[in-house]
């Protein structure tokens, strides 16, 4: 009878883990199809992973080394991805990912670095916050950090 129990209990430990690591390859999987329409241009697919009222901050230090923290509206980002010209090449790298999920919440932390045209721009880390809306893993709020020191930066 006790060893049916620990098998039962080391089975239920197994199920939960596994199910934390389907969690976690989701949510950086919407993460990826973030950065896939990023790239491509192709808004439709940002906002399949986009709340409608997505929070967006960025936190840097200014030229005279103040801290500054913007908040935009997502729409304004949504309008720079739809009308970027194409002869612009926004090349966003994630160097890594550290992601953790409660229930319908996820976290996930991602260093980068950014290229404009091929030449380095500057690099940071995002940190998303997500939800998940039934069944896929929805940002609710994305805040950056953008320095050009510092920065792991290799141009392969």
């Amino acid at each position: 009878m006790t060893r049916i129990l620990i098998i039962a209990i080391l089975l239920m430990q197994s199920l939960a883990i596994h199910g934390q690591l389907n969690a976690k390859d989701a949510v950086k999987k919407s993460i990826e199809t973030f950065f896939e329409g990023f790239h491509e241009g192709d808004t439709i697919k940002m906002k399949l992973v986009m709340m409608d009222k997505v929070l967006m901050q960025t936190a840097y230090k200014n030229k005279e080394g103040k801290d500054i923290l913007v908040t935009d509206e997502p729409g304004k980002l949504i309008k720079a991805i739809g009308n970027r010209p194409d002869d612009q090449k926004w090349d966003e790298r994630i160097l890594s990912y550290s992601i953790q999920v409660d229930g319908n919440m996820a976290n996930a932390w991602t260093e980068y670095t950014f290229w404009f045209n091929g030449e380095f721009s500057h690099c940071g880390v995002n940190s998303f916050h997500l939800f998940n809306d039934s069944g896929t893993w929805k940002i609710i709020y994305l805040i950056d950090t953008r320095r050009r020191s510092d920065c792991n930066v290799n141009k392969d």
